[in-house]
C-alpha cells in the first residue's frame, strides 16, 4: 500500500509555499519534502521544520526563489553544502541541494551535489529519517524501510552502524534521542553494539554539540530508558564521566507528570548531575552552557528546606519549582507555579522618614522588615507599615 502524508502541510501560508513550489518544481518531481517533516506526518507527531530536498543547484533555487518575490538568505558555507533559506508566511524553509558524500571525518563532510534521491538518501543517519513526499500528491518515497520501522518502534542505521558513525560521531547521541522518541522495546541490537563500540569517539566532538544534542534527549517526553541504556552501556563515560545513574531523573518525569508542568531539559540535565553545586557547575562550564543556563542549575541545586513561596522568593519561582520537582513534591510545585513572587512595598526612605539616618542602619532596618514580612507570608502593605515602625523603633533604641 503506497503511504500518504498530508498535502499541502498545515499550518503554512499555502500560497507562499505554492511559489516555492512553482519557483523549484513541485508538480514536476525535482523537489520533495525531505527528513523529519516526512517522519513525522506519518508518526501523527506535531509538524516540525519544513525542509525541502531538490535537484536543482544551490544557485538555481536561489535565483528562482527571488524571481518568485521569496526573501532568500544562503551563507557561502549553506551554498557550498547546497542549502538555501527561503521565507515561506514569516517561517524559514531551507531548500537542499541532493547531496552524496565525498569524505568525511567524523565532524564535518565534504560533499557533491548529485540528482539522484537515493544516494542522497542513502547519507541520511537513521532509516526513519531517509523518507521523503512528493509535495503534490503527499505519495512517500521510501528506499531502506523506514515506514516499517517508524511503524514497529525502531531505529535503525542506514547500512553498516559502525561507519554512520565514523562518518558523524553525532550520530551515538542522535541514535538515543530518537529512540527515546520513536522506539519501542530494547535498542536495536546492531546500533547498540556500534554506540559502544565508538563511545570514544564522543571525545572528538565540541562539548557544545554534545550539549546541545543531550539536551535535545532529555527533551524528549520520557528519556529515562534511553539515558539509562546509555549509561548501562558506558556511552556518556568519556565525556561526562560523572553521570553513573538515570534514578533521579525517573523520579523527576514522573513528579513532571503529577504536577501536570512542562518538562524542561535544564532541570532534567541537574536530575543526572551529582548534587554537588560545585561539580555540577564544573560541568555545566565543560559543556559551555550560557551563564544563565548555570544559573538555572545553580538555583536548582539544594534541598526545598523552605516553605514553597518563601523559597521562591529566596532562590526565584523558577529555582523553587526546580528543586521541588527534583525533591519528588509535585503537589507543592504545581500550586507554586501560579504564583508570583511579589516584591517588598516600601524602601529605605520609608525607613528614614522614621528617623533612621541613611547608610548601613537603613539597610539593616529594610532587611529586617523584609524578613519579618517574608516570615509572615507576605502581608499587604499595612501590615508592612507596622513592620516598618516596629523596626525603626527598636533600632533608634538601641543607637
Amino acid at each position: 500500500m503506497t503511504e500518504l502524508v498530508p498535502v499541502p502541510p498545515a499550518g503554512w501560508d499555502q500560497e507562499a509555499l505554492a511559489r516555492l513550489g512553482g519557483a523549484i518544481g513541485f508538480a514536476d518531481g525535482r523537489s520533495r519534502y525531505v527528513g523529519g517533516w516526512v517522519r513525522d506526518a506519518l508518526a501523527g507527531s506535531p509538524p516540525g521544520d519544513l525542509d525541502i530536498g531538490t535537484q536543482l543547484a544551490p544557485e538555481e533555487v536561489r535565483e528562482s526563489a527571488q524571481s518568485a518575490g521569496l526573501t532568500v538568505w544562503a551563507s557561502a558555507s549553506g551554498l557550498a553544502h547546497g542549502t538555501v533559506g527561503v521565507v515561506v508566511g514569516g517561517k524559514p524553509v531551507e531548500v537542499t541541494s541532493l547531496r552524496r558524500d565525498v569524505c568525511t571525518d567524523g565532524r564535518h563532510a565534504t560533499v557533491a551535489f548529485t540528482d539522484d534521491w537515493r544516494e542522497d538518501a542513502a547519507r541520511r543517519d537513521f532509516t526513519i529519517n531517509a523518507l521523503s513526499a512528493d509535495p503534490v500528491t503527499g505519495e512517500v518515497f521510501d528506499f531502506f524501510g523506514g515506514v516499517h520501522d517508524l511503524r514497529a518502534g525502531i531505529v535503525r542505521f542506514i547500512g553498516d552502524p559502525l561507519q554512520r558513525i565514523a562518518e558523524d560521531h553525532l550520530r551515538i547521541l542522535r541514535f538515543f534521542r530518537f529512540h527515546a522518541r520513536f522506539g519501542r522495546g530494547a535498542p536495536e541490537a546492531a546500533a547498540l553494539a556500534a554506540c559502544t563500540a565508538r563511545a570514544n569517539d564522543l571525545m572528538a566532538l565540541s562539548r557544545e554539540r554534545i550539549a546541545d544534542e543531550l539536551l535535545k534527549l532529555l527533551g524528549c517526553a520520557n528519556p529515562t530508558a534511553a539515558v539509562g541504556q546509555m549509561l548501562e552501556n558506558g556511552i556518556l563515560t568519556p565525556v561526562l564521566p560523572e553521570v553513573i545513574e538515570a534514578d533521579r531523573l525517573a523520579a523527576l518525569v514522573d513528579a513532571e507528570a503529577v504536577a501536570d508542568l512542562p518538562s524542561d531539559p535544564i532541570r532534567r540535565l541537574v536530575s543526572i548531575l551529582p548534587a554537588d553545586a560545585a561539580v555540577a557547575d564544573e560541568i555545566a562550564a565543560r559543556l559551555k552552557l550560557s551563564n544563565v543556563q548555570r544559573k538555572r542549575i545553580a538555583a536548582a541545586i539544594g534541598a526545598p528546606d523552605l516553605p514553597p513561596r518563601t523559597l521562591a522568593y529566596r532562590v526565584g519561582h523558577e529555582g523553587a519549582v526546580d528543586r521541588l520537582l527534583l525533591a519528588g513534591e509535585a503537589a507543592a510545585a504545581r500550586d507554586l507555579s501560579g504564583w508570583t513572587p511579589p516584591r517588598l512595598p516600601i524602601s529605605g526612605g520609608a525607613l528614614v522618614r522614621r528617623g533612621l539616618g541613611a547608610g548601613p542602619l537603613v539597610a539593616r532596618g529594610l532587611k529586617m522588615v523584609e524578613d519579618r514580612w517574608v516570615e509572615e507570608g507576605f502581608p499587604p502593605i499595612e501590615r508592612v507599615e507596622a513592620l516598618a515602625d516596629q523596626t525603626a523603633a527598636a533600632l533608634l533604641r538601641d543607637q
